[in-house]
């Protein structure tokens, strides 16, 4: 009886070791198929280029270790500027012929979002994550992407507006009429250097007439507006008005009148494109852009007749008005994820805890210019400065550290109509104040074939098209 019970004993053994083998066996299949058929989401985003991208790196990076672990693959379909992806999205969003599909995870602005005929295409970010990990966000990067009661722009890397300026080419203006960098520091001084520069330039060929460069370029002039208005205490957008028209105070002719000086006196770039451009060409020398502009600024420029010469780059907070308070633009878009299935949203989700983890999170702002969104990851940003190697990058964040002290960051308003309203402002002001200068170089021309004309003479002369340029705009905008 005790070896037939034994026997039952060893039989039961063997069976339940066969058992656990096989649910090991099946585990471990089921973790196989996992990583061999990962979740993969296509992904849109404007950080470098398609071939040298920091963010495709640590992508990389992401796919090799945690996605992998997780099952999820991170795949970049396109890399490229936030205005093309902007008209991307919206041409998904509209269904128009012709437009691709939308990825599972793409950069956008809130105002892209709001000119979305359907933001409910957009995954609200409260589902997948809980209020105690909000809570590790700074506050007002996570305010700027709520569309009303719903996150559906997330924060993983935030700008603000920085002053580049050509050091090489300002330090010889500087030695020849004793120009000083100090003067950047207010608007005023700005656009009255912005004005000397060009006649400084022009007078180099005293045998071409008229042929001065340009000295400041602003990436965005809706943006000098709009914050020049506010630090002076003035609103510049009407209260309690959802259509975003403007008012057009006595602050903002005081903002304007500075600006247009400069700009038909021939020291302000009014062409199309962004602020990169004329600073890598010599076209202008100093420039107000986005501090993440620091991928594209190089440290060398080519001018028009294909001459190079290397350059150093050097960062400064924003210029403010006399007498006004110091504030900058709050600038960076974030990431939005499309509506699918759970599985691919929650891996969407947990792909952006990861990029925004405080390691992860500086190491990619770090290159490409930005400023980390968590509270911890701004307390290791300084030690992963002095790790940095371009002079020209800890330029900028000596700058952007000595704006977050001083500065306060000014949020744009949701508005419906806001994209509407920036285009048209932006290219109306071009086309009035480029106007505005062909036409009082003719009538210098003109004037000059007839006698010479006195300084007091000029400046009336660009008094009529400051104030006939500044009519145009506000009927325009109207």
């Amino acid at each position: 009886m005790g070896r037939k019970q034994g026997k039952i004993r060893e039989r039961f053994l063997i069976v339940a070791v066969s058992i656990l083998i096989l649910s090991f066996t099946v585990s471990g299949c089921q973790g196989s198929a996992k990583k061999s058929e990962p979740v993969v989401l296509t992904l849109w985003h404007v950080y470098g280029g398609q071939v040298d991208s920091p963010l495709n790196k640590i992508i990389d990076r992401f796919n090799d270790t945690y996605g992998k672990e997780e099952g999820i693959y991170v795949q970049v379909t396109s890399v490229s500027n936030t205005n093309t992806i902007h008209e991307a999205v919206l041409a998904a969003g509209k269904n128009e012929p012709g437009a691709a599909e939308l990825p599972d995870i793409f950069v956008s602005y809130p105002k892209t979002v709001l000119s979305l005929p359907d933001p409910s295409i957009l995954v609200d970010y409260k589902k997948y994550f809980t209020e105690d990990e909000l809570s590790k966000y700074f506050p007002e990067f996570i305010e700027e992407g709520m569309i009303g009661d719903k996150l559906l722009v997330f924060p993983v890397a935030k700008s603000t507006e920085i002053m580049f300026v050509n050091k090489t080419l300002f330090d010889r203006f500087a030695a020849e009429t004793g120009a000083d960098e100090k003067d950047l520091s207010t608007w005023e001084g700005l656009f009255k250097m912005a004005k000397q520069y060009n006649e400084w330039t022009d007078a180099k060929t005293p045998d071409i007439k008229n042929d001065g460069k340009n000295f400041f370029v602003h990436d965005y002039h809706f943006n000098y507006f709009q914050v020049g208005c506010e630090s002076l205490g003035e609103k510049f957008f009407a209260e309690n008005d959802n259509k975003g028209s403007l008012t057009f105070g006595p602050q903002f002719k005081r903002v304007w009148r500075p600006y247009a000086d400069a700009a038909i006196s021939g020291g302000i770039w009014l062409r199309e494109g962004y602020a990169t451009e004329p600073l890598r060409t010599g076209g202008a020398i100093v420039s107000m852009a986005s501090s993440a502009s620091v991928l594209y600024y190089e440290d060398v420029v080519t001018y028009e007749n294909n001459v190079s010469e290397p350059i150093e780059v050097a960062a400064h907070p924003a210029p403010i008005f006399e007498g006004g308070e110091k504030l900058v633009m709050q600038r960076g878009a974030g990431f939005c994820i499309t509506k699918s299935t759970e599985e691919r949203e929650k891996a969407a989700a947990d792909f952006i805890k990861w990029l925004t983890e405080p390691e992860n999170n500086v190491e990619f702002v770090t290159k490409t210019g930005y400023m980390p969104v968590t509270k911890d990851a701004f307390k290791i940003l300084p030690e992963y400065v002095k790790r940095l190697e371009s002079s020209k990058y800890r330029s900028l964040y000596e700058a952007i550290d000595k704006t977050q002290a001083e500065y306060r960051f000014y949020t744009a308003p949701k508005l419906a109509n806001y994209l509407d309203l920036e285009m048209r402002f932006e290219k109306n002001v071009r086309l009035e104040l480029s106007r505005a200068k062909q036409e009082y170089d003719a009538v210098l021309k003109k004037k000059k074939e007839g006698g010479k004309l006195s300084e007091t003479e000029k400046q009336q002369e660009k008094e009529n098209y400051i104030e006939e340029a500044y009519n145009n705009l506000v009927n325009i905008m109207k």
